[in-house]
């Protein structure tokens, strides 16, 4: 086997339509996938689902659930009694940061994704930032992905030993950061996407349809009509509608 066949990645999947083009993009590049999904308590459960079927179907290696229930510290409305807000007509137009942050979840979930990876002897860890996101969540941006990737070099058995020999351990991949939406799910299809599989809605319904108007649905249905792509999602609801 070539070089790119046996390299070994942790790609954190979410459920959602970006961290499933990360992995189609990875298995794309022939890696070796292990994939991580944390049940946190969030609302829109219906994701980790939607995680599993991804998993399966793109090739992974592996797929772990890993449970760290985040309603214990609560601080935001995917994971207290909080509403979850409908999205503003302008995302990203300010530098607000929504109520749908989760206090450090990406700091916490690279943290977990590199223990991981340390474990399973992979050197990439694969996360879905992009730049809509880091519009309003600061554990989104350019700037702390690079830092981390530092930390994790620094933090780690893995690390020390690759210092002594001038290398890295790990690098920390985002590589739908400087996307938009759009270019996101064009890439999505042209690797063979079933975006029909994945869940973005942040307040679904019981069953799993999508609610419409959330800040997530919003910016799904624009990508999907930006991109010129069909979009497969169920909304309960649309943009300016009141029920």
């Amino acid at each position: 086997m070539g070089k790119a066949e046996t390299t070994r990645a942790v790609v954190l999947v979410s459920g959602g339509l970006d961290s499933a083009v990360c992995l189609a993009a990875a298995r794309a590049d022939g890696l070796a996938c292990h994939c991580l999904s944390i049940d946190y308590g969030q609302r829109h459960r219906h994701e980790l689902t939607a995680a599993a079927h991804i998993a399966s179907l793109l090739g992974a290696c592996e797929h772990v659930v890993l449970t760290l229930d985040l309603r214990a510290f609560g601080g935001s409305s995917l994971t207290a009694d909080i509403p979850v807000p409908r999205a503003q007509e302008h995302p990203g137009a300010t530098n607000v940061i929504p109520s749908t942050y989760v206090p450090a979840r990406n700091l916490v979930f690279l943290s977990l994704a590199v223990a991981f990876a340390e474990t399973r002897g992979a050197s990439r860890v694969v996360i879905g930032a992009n730049a809509v996101d880091y519009s309003g969540y600061p554990d989104c941006r350019p700037a702390f992905i690079n830092a981390f990737e530092r930390t994790a070099n620094l933090a780690t058995k893995a690390g020390a030993h690759a210092a002594d020999k001038g290398q890295s351990a790990f690098a920390i991949h985002a590589p739908l950061v400087d996307l938009s939406k759009a270019e996101i799910i064009r890439l999505g299809h042209r690797l063979g996407v079933d975006f029909s599989l994945t869940h973005s809605c942040y307040d679904p319904t019981p069953d799993g349809a999508a609610c419409g108007v959330c800040e997530s649905c919003v910016l799904r249905s624009r990508g999907f009509a930006a991109a010129g792509v069909a979009d497969p999602t169920r909304y309960t609801r649309t943009r300016g509608a009141d029920t």
